[in-house]
């Protein structure tokens, strides 16, 4: 897929957003994406993770075991990319603001672990979410996104391979500009 094909699937589903938003990462943005909308169709979702894994270098393809993502936003992309390199694909859930394994979940110990995400900003999440899945006995080899909202710039201690990269300003709370901030705040993401 080309970036023009994968920006048409975000289009072609209103899965670009314009107005205030605050990210999961509690950065501030004129523009979210909504990648449920663009995960919402299961051959859309098929055809972005085949995708995503044609981009994973051989070496990283061939020695995962097993993949992870954090709900919520990265389930979709995370089953889809289970199911585009024939692995098995659990998630991650925060019950009490932490990471952990639930439904029976657990990792094989030294398991090559492929984490999944729908959209990184500053990593964040993803690093928490590499962290949990080394106290589960696991090791992240390497991450995969859809997006990449971080201008090329974040760093999760693994190899980072999105799908494509697009670069909306963001804002810490104190840095929004006054026309951003005259309208009213929208929080779509999963973090609370």
């Amino acid at each position: 897929m080309t970036e023009d094909n994968i920006l048409s699937e975000f289009r072609g589903c209103n899965a670009l957003l314009e107005g205030h938003f605050e990210l999961s990462s509690g950065r501030h943005s004129a523009h979210y994406l909504q990648c449920a909308r663009v995960l919402m169709n299961p051959q859309r979702a098929a055809r972005l993770a085949i995708a995503l894994a044609q981009k994973l270098p051989r070496e990283i393809r061939s020695a995962v075991d097993i993949v992870v993502s954090p709900a919520m936003g990265g389930l979709i992309i995370g089953h889809e990319m289970g199911r585009a390199l024939e692995k098995d694909a659990l998630f991650l859930e925060r019950p009490d603001g932490e990471f952990h394994l639930r439904r029976g979940f657990a990792l094989e110990p030294g398991a090559k672990v492929l984490m999944v995400e729908d959209v990184v900003t500053t990593g964040l999440s993803s690093r928490e979410a590499i962290a949990a899945v080394a106290r589960e006995g696991g090791e992240v080899i390497a991450e995969v996104a859809m997006v990449d909202r971080s201008g090329g710039e974040v760093d999760l201690g693994v190899p980072f391979v999105p799908l494509i990269g697009i670069n909306f300003p963001s804002y810490a709370p104190d840095e929004v500009p006054a026309e951003l901030a005259a309208v009213p705040i929208t929080k779509p993401g999963s973090r609370k």
